[in-house]
């Protein structure tokens, strides 16, 4: 082997090189004894009892593979929803459909577009089918059509809407959402983001179901991370045209959901009354912290979701850095959001009585401190 062939390597394509790995939230207090996780949007009630009995059955099937179409779990989302079968995709988390959606209808040349503060993946799946990230400013942490609109180009492929946001936690009334798609061209594909759907009581809201069954550029994916309280088994679902449908499942990993996630989600999805107590939970303690941080003299965008953006100024003393080292130090874990462009603030998942009320008493300490 000569001297020059022995020092050449492989080299990823330079869209992987421009691409920022996604960092979780921090989930642990080094040398505290008891902490409050409050940084990960996840349910504080848990998951559903069936869904825990449904993944111990599965525990003698180990060495088979999974259904690889997960029909079970397809079945009963459209059991719960009214829907073919047939339409919806299940994905290891919706961020492996959210990435499959990218590389399916994106390449070199193309575009992507989404929002200021939108959620991170859709940058990373944009330059993971080798496309051009565009973003589209906000107006008051909010997604503004008009400006997803100007952004578009010939270019243009897909545009991604989390609605609501994460981590704004804002959202769009459905006429918006209608006018945005009917500014589109029939060649790009929208997508509907409702990770968080379950949580909105706005009467002006719709996650999009209606308009993906109907229009032919229109999906809308969903998750189980959240409120179904299923995040270690990573299961998201699709619904959408079935061309969509169809490239999805071309390109899809053959077995990307486990036995027990197909298993686990179907019970899941069939608890109403698991899903209804999360509901409850978090339409009450989301109104109390966002109601006892205000009383703190902090600013906090409304959020239809279940967590809260806290917002902080720049004093030296009394940052949101400063607020999350402190509240780190109490056992209190939240989420920086600096990577969405939010240096000055912090986002707080809404959790169980005992840890939002550690949050506040904690953060109350905090700015008393800074001479609050």
């Amino acid at each position: 082997m000569s001297a020059s062939s022995s020092a050449l390597r492989p080299l990823p394509r330079p869209g992987v090189l421009a691409i920022e790995a996604y960092v979780p939230g921090k989930s642990a207090a080094p040398g505290v004894a008891r902490t409050h996780k409050l940084s990960s949007n996840e349910t504080p009630l848990g998951p559903s009892p069936r869904a825990v009995e449904a993944l111990r059955a599965e525990s003698g099937t180990l060495a088979l593979y999974p259904d690889g179409s997960a029909a079970r779990l397809r079945e009963a989302i459209g059991a719960r929803y009214g829907l073919d079968p047939a339409r919806i995709v299940c994905g290891a988390g919706s961020d492996e459909l959210l990435t499959l959606l990218a590389l399916a209808f994106v390449g070199p040349g193309d575009e992507g577009i989404f929002c200021q503060h939108g959620f991170l993946v859709y940058r990373i799946a944009i330059l993971t089918a080798g496309g051009t990230p565009v973003v589209a400013p906000e107006t008051d942490l909010t997604a503004d059509v008009d400006a997803i609109l100007a952004a578009v180009t010939p270019r243009t492929r897909i545009v991604y809407l989390a609605n609501p946001n994460n981590p704004t936690g804002t959202y769009l009334p459905f006429d918006e959402v209608r006018r945005l798609h009917a500014g589109l061209p029939g060649n790009v594909l929208l997508v509907l983001d409702g990770a968080y759907a379950e949580y909105v009581r706005a009467n002006d809201y719709s996650a999009g179901l209606e308009m993906a069954l109907e229009a032919a550029n229109v999906v809308m994916t969903r998750t189980f991370s959240k409120i179904h309280g299923l995040a270690a088994q990573r299961i998201g679902w699709m619904v959408g045209p079935e061309p969509v449908v169809d490239a999805l499942n071309r390109i899809r990993g053959p077995f990307n959901l486990s036995a027990g996630a197909i298993a686990a989600g179907a019970a899941a999805i069939a608890d109403e009354a698991h899903v209804a107590a999360a509901v409850a939970h978090n339409d009450e303690w989301l109104a109390w912290l966002a109601q006892e941080v205000e009383a703190l003299g902090l600013t906090v965008t409304p959020s239809v979701g279940n967590f809260l953006l806290v917002h902080f100024p720049d004093t030296p003393g009394r940052t949101a850095a400063e607020a999350d080292a402190h509240l780190t130090k109490a056992g209190v874990i939240v989420r920086r959001v600096a990577a969405y462009g939010l240096p000055d603030a912090l986002r707080v998942t809404v959790g169980s009585a005992e840890s939002n009320r550690a949050f506040v008493e904690a953060l109350t300490g905090f700015l008393r401190g800074a001479g609050a």
